[in-house]
């Protein structure tokens, strides 16, 4: 009896208090900033877990699916994003990063189709948006790949029965070459030569692989004498037009580098990319020349997009990692800079791809310290005298004096400012020091432990000690 009587009074409890719908969003809302802050910083596990709470508090709201689908896609989980993102239009219709990001996933697992029809729909919701243009074009590149895989099977098996018919095998070599299979084409197309060396779609065949594989000169011989063959030829003729196009201007880019004009070699460059999209590893190329180009421009952050695109043409170009990689040092994003020095020094094990990388993991390593020259506003090339006169403007504008009569948090965080700026002075303005921060030394390995100095014993030595200087008045 008394055990029913105490159960009885755990089922009754009064005091569960429910949020209020108000709360529950305004909870939701923090769970997902913090999701975003997360991401921001490529910490995608935290940044799902954070986007479920949100989402567990708010199971009705569409954006954090739909910033959950894009964690779990960085996670490469495209099954889950896409039931995520697939919620997300459910929930909204309208929601375009929605229907973006299915269609990615829906590429991303092979099917082409449901990809193009998602980013038809949001091309539907705003005609003009530049990256559902771009992904229906790529989808519509895997769904002719996918077709052309299915030529080659069925020319396989056509060969099985009627060996001898040229107008198979010259079709199974075109898809080949279109996939990028070119040994297998080149030896179909070689065969037919063998047996008629005038057959103008072999010999067609035979300057579409040398085009693909940036042998632009041969290749153009090649389609000259498909037209000599067969001057009504025309897919020779397209895609001969195309190469002396292609080559004209990259060299056209080139010459406009070499004499100093980046502005007209960069335009040169993006023309060039549109001739022919099909051309992988000559666009890889165009693409890498035009970040050369923009990283004289100052342009690094388009420059570091232009190798990114390069290397997804062309996962073996160590030219484009090595342009990307000194963009990442230029812009000290040091992390990314190790990453791709290392791909490029696991390739090539050369003594100057050694050293690039260990100057990046020097520098990575320099930059998770307090930086002194930031501190102090001045650069790495600063002269002592620059050193002198950014301590005294920044230890004014720091000294605790000066803001006596702000609030305590104020108070605190100048404070701490003031000692950074006399932390900072101690060590620039000391030549050893100063050498043994610029290598990267940790100085207190060295014994000089930088919570022995007191900032205002450096600030009065500075200004000449007690009467040197005073705020009132200044």
């Amino acid at each position: 009896k008394m055990a029913t009587e105490n159960c009885d009074a755990v089922n009754m409890d009064p005091d569960i208090e429910l949020l209020s719908d108000e709360e529950t969003e305004r909870d939701a809302e923090a769970f997902k900033e913090q999701g975003n802050a997360f991401y921001v910083k490529k910490d995608y596990t935290e940044a799902f877990n954070y986007y479920t709470k949100a989402i567990d508090m708010c199971p009705k709201n569409a954006s954090y699916y739909g910033n959950r689908a894009a964690t779990l896609m960085m996670l490469c989980r495209y099954r889950e994003a896409l039931e995520d993102s697939q919620q997300a239009v459910r929930l909204d219709n309208s929601f375009m990063k929605g229907h973006l990001r299915e269609g990615k996933c829906h590429l991303s697992l092979g099917n082409a189709m449901a990809a193009s029809r998602c980013f038809q729909r949001v091309l539907e919701l705003e005609p003009d948006n530049s990256q559902a243009q771009q992904e229906v074009s790529i989808s519509s590149t895997v769904r002719v790949t996918c077709c052309m895989y299915d030529v080659v099977f069925c020319m396989d098996r056509a060969l099985e029965c009627a060996s001898a018919c040229q107008k198979f095998r010259i079709l199974k070599a075109e898809c080949l070459a279109l996939l990028g299979r070119y040994p297998e084409a080149q030896s179909v197309a070689s065969d037919i030569l063998r047996m008629d060396s005038t057959n103008a779609d072999a010999l067609y065949v035979r300057g579409l692989c040398l085009y693909y594989e940036d042998c632009i000169d041969k290749a153009v011989q090649f389609f000259v004498q498909a037209l000599r063959m067969a001057p009504d030829h025309d897919k020779a003729r397209l895609a001969c037009r195309n190469a002396k196009a292609l080559k004209a201007k990259k060299e056209e880019g080139n010459k406009a580098f070499k004499e100093g004009n980046f502005e007209a070699a960069y335009d040169l460059y993006s023309e060039a990319l549109t001739i022919d999209p099909n051309n992988i590893k000559t666009n890889a190329k165009l693409y890498c020349n035009r970040a050369t180009v923009g990283s004289k421009l100052k342009k690094l952050e388009q420059a570091i997009e232009d190798c990114t695109k390069a290397i997804k043409l062309d996962e073996t170009y160590i030219k484009a990692y090595l342009r990307r990689a000194q963009c990442y040092m230029d812009t000290e994003q040091y992390e990314e800079a190790v990453r791709d020095y290392e791909k490029v020094y696991q390739t090539e094990k050369t003594k100057e791809h050694k050293h690039l990388l260990k100057t990046a993991q020097l520098e990575l390593k320099k930059s998770k310290r307090k930086d002194y020259y930031k501190i102090l506003g001045v650069d790495k090339n600063a002269t002592e005298d620059d050193i002198k006169k950014a301590y005294r403007k920044r230890a004014l504008l720091h000294h605790p004096d000066r803001h006596s009569g702000a609030s305590t948090e104020v108070q605190k965080e100048e404070e701490k400012k003031f000692k950074e700026v006399g932390e900072a002075f101690s060590v620039l303005s000391d030549s050893k020091k100063k050498a043994r921060y610029d290598s990267g030394q940790d100085l207190e390995d060295d014994g000089m432990n930088m919570g022995d100095f007191d900032a205002n014993n450096i600030f009065k030595a500075f200004f000449g000690g007690p009467g040197g200087f005073s705020f009132e008045g200044n």
